[in-house]
């Protein structure tokens, strides 16, 4: 094994797949010529030059267009936005295009396009910078959805969306990339719509996804110096859902906590809770908690964000919660 960062695991994901397939392109706004917003793509360039590693204007309409076009044609393009706040410019194309056009053609053309980059808040950025469209993305039939939560999880699963003959939302954070974890040497595949249960638990089960996870870590850890023992389900993939593996776990643990870094309405967490009530209700011993971010655009003061935010203090009101302890 050997420990990368978040962003490194990325990148070697592209270029392992781009150099056993010449189809792969990956193009958006600087990364080529600065190596990416994030240094996602560093190196890139000088190795797959400038047919392969595209830069971009500031059109994210266009450059999406460009990419449906492209796979199309028999290509399998890599689309980075520089963060998916800047995505709603291009939705026309990903949802109304890729997302449907497998369907529209009755099979003629597959769609295998990768939409990856950054989504949800990521420190004083304020409303405009910090939304997560998980959930948006996630309502659409023909897309996958996969937030990953840690450079193992991320460099396999992006393995994965680029081989999909479907369009694959894989969504980053801005405050992951610099996050060091184990990777194997040797190639590996996640594959897509398979949940991750991240730590064993017999007292409650705690359901999330992407950077989320390491609040969920931290609430687990206090919780824990109290007796409570917390199972964590990495979700990974929020299109589709691994529905199995959260009622399993709800069924053992008889009560369950959602936590999720999204306004609270028509949520992934909404969608979870409505399940958890169809498939496990006479295994419930109170009813299912979700945390989610405050209802309203999120703001810039610090003290505001930390406030709107899912974090570890309000995981672990809400698991004393469906405990009965408060």
């Amino acid at each position: 094994m050997k420990t990368l960062q978040f962003r490194e695991a990325l990148r070697e994901a592209m270029q392992e797949e781009m150099r056993t397939d010449e189809t792969i392109f990956l193009m958006g706004e600087e990364v080529a010529e600065y190596n990416g917003a994030y240094k996602v793509s560093q190196g890139m360039l000088a190795e797959f030059g400038e047919k392969r590693i595209i830069d971009t204007p500031i059109a994210e309409l266009g450059f999406a267009g460009i990419a449906v076009g492209a796979a199309m044609n028999g290509l399998r393009p890599i689309v980075e936005f520089m963060t998916f706040n800047f995505s709603l410019v291009a939705i026309d194309q990903v949802i109304n295009s890729a997302a449907k056009m497998m369907s529209m053609s009755g099979g003629q053309f597959p769609m295998p396009i990768v939409f990856r980059g950054p989504t949800a808040s990521a420190g004083m950025l304020s409303s405009q910078h910090s939304q997560a469209f998980e959930n948006w993305y996630a309502n659409c039939p023909g897309l996958k959805v996969v937030v990953p939560s840690n450079p193992y999880d991320a460099k396999g699963l992006l393995k994965a969306a680029i081989r999909d003959n479907d369009p694959v939302i894989f969504m980053e954070s801005e405050q992951m990339y610099g996050d060091k974890g184990e990777v194997p040497e040797g190639e590996y595949i996640i594959p897509i719509g398979v949940a991750d249960i991240k730590r064993e638990g017999t007292d409650v089960t705690i359901v999330s996804f992407g950077k989320i996870i390491k609040q969920c870590y931290a609430a687990a850890e206090e919780l824990a110096k109290e007796g409570i023992s917390c199972e964590i389900i990495d979700l990974r993939t929020v299109r589709p859902i691994d529905y199995p593996t959260v009622i399993a776990s709800v069924k053992k643990t008889n009560r369950c906590v959602i936590v999720e870094e999204a306004w609270p309405l028509a949520s992934i967490s909404s969608e979870l809770a409505y399940n958890i009530q169809r498939y496990a209700f006479d295994n419930l011993d109170a009813p299912v908690m979700r945390v989610t971010c405050a209802d309203v655009p999120l703001p810039y003061a610090p003290t505001l964000i930390e406030a709107s935010l899912p974090n570890a203090p309000r995981i672990i009101k809400a698991v004393k919660q469906v405990l009965y302890k408060i």
